[in-house]
């Protein structure tokens, strides 16, 4: 049928505004999907460069035990993150405060006072800490329960506020607290376990020729020194108090005047489990004059000792075995001592030559790399 002129404009004109309208939805599409994988892609991007760590969900005092309910993992961007931030929850879960059934020990307050809890067969009890052991407790029908712990706590070194990033530099095992006394340590005259490894527990022990066998410090955490990518053979490092270094000195000076005298180590096999060893070793009366006059020994330290002596009594052990075995070398022990001492001194010196000649073989390596990198992408 034929059209007038007016209805053929009028269909033109519709056909027309369609393509216009499809024109126009289909440019806002390929803008919304060009948006859409913007969009997709920043996220991809932000996602890469984001990790997951701990923080804490509030306020921690030096010296508190961490319990895993203070954590909270989170994802932030990988440039604000320490590198030595955690995000795995086995460090926190292999140092959490549980007892040998496997029972979380929290964090509650009272009074801006955190307070330890536990809760067995359904009943919550406070989780008190015992001053002269340091052995966890409960009270249960009014009798002290000890509770047996399957590993060592985790413990602020510094106060930290709510949403700090947890790292491993913040955190300390509980039976390594540092006080204020506390210096790292080196020896290299102790005999080692063979399967010592860095964060395994040891004693070390002087044992006389006599079979007399004192333990010097106790339940110290070690860590071994790498020297050229590889665990140092001979060399240990620990954390001791002031007067634990004056013990540790004056039995290796004991040791070395000893022939057939043996400075050693030994491990704990459930650090978390046991509790420390108290120390027997008797030291003599020139260095127990000199802790008592020491202005660097805690007095918390001093009256350990003191009780420790009075007990032991020290001055007669000391007389009838170590001073005993002294004596009985006669002349030997100065050179016994001048030796054993210069033999130390040597081993330090090479240990020490060796560590610096690893770390200036390890930056000549980078150097050299960074200068290749660089020639070959001129």
């Amino acid at each position: 049928m034929a059209t007038n002129p007016m209805q053929r404009k009028a269909r033109n004109s519709f056909l027309l505004g369609m393509l216009v309208m499809l024109l126009i939805s289909g440019i806002i599409i390929a803008l919304l999907f060009m948006q859409l994988m913007s969009k997709i892609q920043e996220e991809n991007e932000e996602l890469s460069n984001s990790v997951k760590a701990y923080v804490l969900n509030q306020n921690v005092k030096s010296g508190q035990v961490i319990t895993t309910d203070m954590l909270t993992l989170q994802t932030v961007n990988r440039t604000l993150v320490p590198s030595n931030a955690t995000s795995d929850i086995s460090l926190i879960e292999n140092y959490a405060l549980q007892d040998k059934e496997g029972n979380d020990i929290y964090t509650k307050y009272t009074n801006n006072e955190p307070h330890l809890y536990i809760t067995i067969d359904g009943n919550e009890y406070e989780v008190e800490q015992e001053e002269q052991t340091e052995n966890y407790f409960i009270t249960r029908n009014n009798n002290k329960e000890y509770l047996e712990l399957n590993s060592v706590p985790l413990v602020a070194k510094v106060n930290m506020n709510a949403n700090t990033l947890i790292t491993t530099e913040l955190l300390s095992k509980g039976d390594n607290v540092v006080q204020d006394d506390v210096r790292k340590q080196e020896y290299n005259m102790v005999v080692l376990p063979i399967d010592l490894t860095t964060g395994d527990y040891i004693d070390i022990r002087l044992m006389l020729p006599s079979g007399q066998d004192y333990i010097v410090v106790s339940k110290k955490e070690v860590e071994i020194p790498v020297i050229g990518g590889v665990d140092s053979e001979d060399t240990i490092w620990v954390n001791l108090s002031e007067d634990e270094i004056l013990h540790m000195s004056c039995a290796i000076i004991d040791a070395y005047q000893i022939n057939g005298a043996k400075l050693y180590a030994t491990k704990y096999t459930e650090p978390g489990m046991q509790v420390a060893a108290t120390p027997t070793y008797p030291i003599n009366e020139s260095t127990s004059r000199l802790l008592e006059n020491d202005p660097n020994i805690l007095e918390r330290a001093m009256q350990e000792l003191s009780a420790r002596y009075n007990e032991n009594n020290s001055a007669t052990l000391r007389n009838d075995y170590i001073n005993s075995a002294i004596n009985a070398q006669g002349d030997q022990t100065q050179t016994n001592l001048q030796t054993n001492m210069q033999e130390s001194i040597t081993n330090s010196q090479n240990s020490r030559k060796e560590y610096l000649d690893s770390l200036s073989a390890a930056a000549t390596t980078t150097s050299t790399s960074t200068t290749t990198t660089n020639t070959t992408t001129e």
